[in-house]
This record gives structure tokens, C-alpha cells and sequence, in this order.
């Protein structure tokens, strides 16, 4: 996997979640050491706005170190951050407090997703019941 490959499956694992009730600011950036995919991106909450950019950010709260398949865990919410820290698998520098806001925009992420799973379902049930009965109406008539 290239880094760009990489940014790009991470940005959509962040994007979505609704960061709208986070009133700080906050930012982070992500070093990934790796031969390929290695580089450095950011996210950022400015506003209540989430932002995913394959820049560098100076002014960062924290800095997140760690391999491609940490990251992907992470961002998926198969592994939490904390346990990662603590078993060795993420490096943290910078202001412990704002890195540890990482873990709820990333539960922000899951539940939006979960809300749009529901939604979808609820959606399906929908549609079966209109094509029942327009199909229960067609064999009525003939």
C-alpha cells in the first residue's frame, strides 16, 4: 500500500463523524512509519468542522506514531487507542489531554455509522412494505 492509498482509506474512516459538539479546537497529526506508506497527515477540528489533510501541522496538539495496520485498527474502532499506548503500538507526543479526544471523534465516526445502518434498514423495511403492496394490489386486480 502507497501512502497516498493509505490517507486516502484513513480520510474515510474519519470523515463522516460528527464533530459539531466538539466547541475546541483541536489537532493532530499522525506520523506513519512505514517503507511505503509512510508519511505524515493531520486531522484537525476547527469550529465543529473535521478536516483530513496529507500535510504536516506545526501547531499541533499531539503527534500519533505508529505502523499502517495500528492506524487502520484504530480508525476502525477494533483497537482503542489507550490499549495501543499502552501496549507499545502508538507513540503519543504533545498535550496528553487533547490526544486522548482522539478515542471520541473516533466513537463519533462508529456511532454515525451505526445511525446510518439503522436508518438504512429502517429505509428498507420501507420500500419491502410499498413493493408488498403494490405487488398484493397488481394480483388483486387481475
Amino acid at each position: 500500500m502507497t501512502y497516498a492509498e493509505l490517507f486516502y482509506e484513513i480520510k474515510g474512516k474519519f470523515m463522516g463523524a460528527d464533530v459539531s459538539d466538539i466547541k475546541e479546537h483541536l489537532a493532530f497529526q499522525f506520523n506513519i512509519e512505514d517503507e511505503e506508506a509512510g508519511g505524515a497527515f493531520y486531522v484537525e477540528v476547527k469550529d465543529g468542522t473535521l478536516f483530513v489533510e496529507p500535510y504536516e501541522y506545526y501547531d499541533r496538539d499531539a503527534m500519533f506514531i505508529c505502523a499502517p495496520d495500528v492506524l487502520m485498527q484504530i480508525a476502525d474502532g477494533k483497537m482503542d487507542p489507550i490499549a495501543a499506548f499502552t501496549e507499545k503500538k502508538l507513540r503519543v507526543e504533545g498535550n496528553i489531554e487533547k490526544a486522548l479526544r482522539l478515542k471520541e471523534i473516533i466513537e463519533m465516526k462508529q456511532n454515525a455509522k451505526s445511525e446510518k445502518s439503522v436508518a438504512r434498514k429502517a429505509a428498507d423495511k420501507v420500500v419491502e412494505k410499498v413493493v408488498k403492496t403494490v405487488a398484493k394490489k397488481a394480483a388483486e386486480k387481475k
